[in-house]
């Protein structure tokens, strides 16, 4: 059924939900942007968990930014009734369900028994959802399934890039941790060497990021950066300890929104699979993420300045949690790296 929930004047109120992972919501966030284009005149509120919601602190694009911890383990049943007394209580005429995993499904289901919401929007052909994509392969990048399910209902997707609100604050703090570092505008490079806990085997190593930060010294960098959050000191630290004082650890003195504003003015990134890799992809900054057990059409940041570098295994994509080998990023080299990085014009050879 093709309809044009753009052009419903009886469409008042939009509900989105976005709750997780961080990656995901930080993609979400281009259709975020495509959402309110769609309907610029019409009240959306934002749904995430209490974690994400200061990435939104100042954003315009919505009337009401709100957030239930919905995976609260301790009282599960009161985070539901909580989610669902505000939804109740919202008024909404359509739900954007950019979740759409068993949890949101079973809620959007009781909201809408409860407040005949008319319509909802969903990435899978389940109900409740009454606006779906087509069927994808598995495979596909969750954003082909959030932009189609939006086509399906009429809203244009065309924001090429994650789209962030970076408060003033942010880009001073920023500011300010460039000068006190001197790390000059297209002179430095950033590295991101963490990842969340729990996926280790996407960690490429501190002793190869070590050796690729001493290469890209060599190439003419004056200055390399280390970016990361509390779970990731230790991996930072393990770098630092095996380079200079050109190496700037970086890792535990920023906010989530100071590392656009750092990624805008270096000269290249090099990511594993994380969450900050798309935070980074705000940016039009070149960045190259390295993927071993994770699959690059599906994780790869948005933009085309994000490319993904892989070793060619039979076992690659293997989301496993632990491997006695770890081959896929062991045979991605630290020289491997950097051919790659020359042969997208981001390094001059010397002597040219």
């Amino acid at each position: 059924m093709a309809v044009d929930l753009p052009a419903d004047p009886a469409i008042r109120r939009i509900l989105v939900l976005k709750w997780s992972a961080m990656g995901d919501v930080i993609i979400a966030s281009a259709l975020f942007e495509d959402i309110r284009r769609a309907f610029p005149d019409r009240e959306i509120h934002l749904n995430t968990l209490p974690v994400w919601q200061p990435l939104f602190c100042d954003d315009a694009r919505f009337d009401r930014v709100w957030a239930v911890d919905i995976r609260n383990r301790r009282h599960p049943l009161r985070a539901a009734g909580r989610w669902l007394w505000t939804v109740w209580r919202g008024h909404y005429d359509l739900i954007i369900d950019l979740q759409s995993n068993d949890r949101s499904r079973a809620l959007v289901t009781l909201a809408t028994w409860l407040g005949r919401v008319r319509w909802r929007i969903g990435n899978n052909r389940h109900f409740p959802y009454n606006i779906q994509p087509p069927p994808f392969p598995h495979d596909t990048h969750i954003l082909m399934r959030m932009r189609a399910a939006l086509n399906a209902a009429g809203i244009a997707t065309a924001t090429a890039r994650p789209a962030l609100t970076i408060p003033v604050r942010n880009r001073e703090r920023a500011a300010a941790l460039l000068r006190q570092h001197g790390l000059q505008t297209g002179c430095y490079a950033l590295l991101f060497p963490g990842c969340n806990p729990a996926g280790q085997l996407k960690r490429w190593g501190a002793a190869r990021y070590a050796e690729l930060a001493w290469r890209l010294r060599a190439a003419g960098i004056a200055r390399i950066g280390l970016i990361g959050g509390a779970d990731e000191r230790e991996e930072c630290a393990r770098i630092a300890a095996q380079c200079g004082d050109w190496l700037v650890n970086l890792c535990g003195q920023t906010e989530i929104l100071d590392i656009p504003p750092l990624c805008e003015r270096a000269r290249l990134l090099v990511a594993n699979d994380t969450g900050t890799a798309h935070l980074a992809a705000v940016t039009s900054t070149p960045m190259t993420v390295l993927c071993g057990p994770t699959d690059p059409r599906r994780v790869k940041p948005l933009g085309d300045n994000v490319d993904t570098l892989q070793a060619e295994l039979p076992c690659v994509n293997c989301y496993r949690k632990q491997c006695l080998h770890h081959s896929c990023m062991a045979l991605l080299s630290p020289e491997r790296v950097m051919q790659h990085l020359y042969r997208r014009g981001l390094l001059q050879e010397r002597g040219r």
